[in-house]
């Protein structure tokens, strides 16, 4: 039997754009356009601009390389990889998976620095962002709360395998090569909590990206990585799960075996992709739903703030114990303060909405910054663990002074929408981004007919501030 690295990368090379269902592509555009989006944001944020100096600093003058989004210096690919990621972090403007991963902050850096170096089209381009997704997902699916529960974290331990994919496929490697770049992303991935536990900074997806161009460049020369670095008995499974046998620690979906087998099973014709959602609000993602699930409610019923006796929140157990059961460095079901999850859903019953424009670099709001309205409110708000409920998906019930009770189960999917919805979502952050709100629509319409596109550097270009 070939290895899964083997039928992933087998998988990968023979993919084309027109392998690819409409839903798929439509996804990819929506991704990226959520991405850059955070990026522009980022680029302001102090985290964005130090990234950015960083690289600067270290490798100015390169003579070939790839190209920092909005600030336009060219750097290596290993770096503008790092710098776009970091800024797509710091802008808060996430895609989701399963709530511990965000895979557009690996992936898209790794696919632009691709495209630009390769001079690839628009479909190449959503082809390697498709191809990335699905691999990075599809190894992460079953496995991040327990990847989260042995100190690691899930998304630059996944991620790299996807920003390694996105960046291999627009080289062009054949499937020896492709085979070789996930097997050395296995050896290069990583990323301890440990450190933001303790008072650290936490290195992120920035450094997983760095990586993957590593690997690739690696694989590329002939550095051959091996087969069975995943599933085998010394490889990465048993390295970030305790074992290569599937078995769990936790799961969202209360299961305590995996099936790896799965991770391979059915490509091309069932797309894990289509399960990313966008975190639209700059927020903690699994507060996300509580927001528009509350407020649907509340718009559905009238129901006015100072009508409202009490709310309760039905929520998966492990959305209360951020980042694992295994060590919290938060209970969103203790006693409620300012950025909890019951701060989040106040905040809908008050305002019926949340800010898309916010910033994600001050932290969490506190009392003093806080409306008084919501911090009485939140004090009202009960948030109640549950080991059935699905992720993302609160059961939320307001009970008014009136004695009535309103309840809406949320689906978990109300974060995922096509390109046109992204689009007139996302463009509520205009006022806060550095290029004028022309260009910006240049960049949306870009990535509508991305498919179009001679040169998907196009995207890079489009974010350019003009000097």
């Amino acid at each position: 039997m070939p290895s899964l690295s083997r039928e992933l990368a087998k998988w990968i090379v023979g993919l084309r754009y027109e392998d690819l269902p409409p839903e798929v592509v439509d996804r990819a555009k929506g991704v990226t356009l959520h991405c850059l989006s955070s990026a522009l944001l980022g680029s302001q944020t102090n985290g964005g601009k130090q990234a950015v100096r960083f690289i600067t600093d270290e490798e100015a003058g390169v003579a070939k390389g790839a190209t920092i989004l909005v600030d336009g210096r060219k750097v290596t690919r290993g770096g503008a990889a790092f710098a776009n990621s970091e800024m797509a972090f710091a802008g808060g403007k996430w895609d989701t998976y399963k709530m511990l991963t965000h895979p557009g902050t690996s992936i898209i850096p790794c696919a632009l620095v691709g495209a630009e170096t390769a001079q690839a089209s628009g479909r190449d381009f959503i082809v390697a962002v498709a191809a990335a997704y699905e691999v990075a997902e599809r190894l992460g699916a079953d496995f991040i709360p327990t990847v989260m529960s042995r100190g690691f974290h899930p998304g630059p331990v996944f991620g790299i395998f996807g920003a390694g994919v996105a960046a291999a496929k627009l080289a062009g490697l054949d499937e020896d090569h492709m085979n070789s770049a996930i097997a050395l992303c296995a050896s290069l991935a990583g990323t301890g909590i440990e450190g933001p536990r303790s008072g650290g900074k936490a290195l992120r997806e920035g450094a997983a990206v760095r990586n993957a161009m590593l690997a690739v460049a690696l694989a590329r020369e002939g550095h051959v990585g091996g087969e069975t670095v995943l599933e085998g008995d010394a490889g990465f499974y048993h390295a970030y799960t305790g074992n290569n046998k599937g078995l769990l620690t936790y799961s969202f979906e209360g299961k305590t075996q995996a099936d790896l087998g799965a991770i391979t099973r059915d490509l091309g014709n069932s797309w894990t992709f289509l399960e990313t959602l966008y975190r639209i609000y700059s927020i903690s993602g699994y507060n996300i739903a509580h927001i528009d699930v509350t407020a649907a409610l509340c718009r559905e019923h009238d129901i006015r703030p100072e009508n409202v006796e009490r709310v309760e929140a039905v929520v998966n157990w492990l959305e209360t114990q951020y980042p694992s059961p295994a060590f919290p460095v938060r209970r969103e079901d203790g006693p409620p303060k300012a950025g909890m999850t019951p701060y989040y859903t106040a905040y809908a019953v008050v305002k019926r909405g949340f800010p898309v424009l916010q910033s994600w670099g001050g932290g969490p709001p506190t009392v003093s910054d806080a409306a008084p309205e919501i911090i009485d409110m939140m004090k009202r708000v009960t948030i109640i663990p549950s080991h059935t409920m699905t992720l993302f998906g609160p059961r939320i019930t307001i009970v008014t002074k009136d004695g009535r009770s309103y309840t809406r189960q949320g689906t978990g999917r109300e974060f995922i929408w096509d390109f046109d919805e992204e689009a007139r979502r996302i463009r509520d952050i205009v006022p806060g981004i550095p290029i004028p709100a022309a260009q910006y629509e240049a960049l949306i319409a870009t990535c509508r007919d991305l498919e179009r596109q001679a040169r998907a550097a196009k995207l890079i270009e489009l974010t350019l501030i003009e000097k």
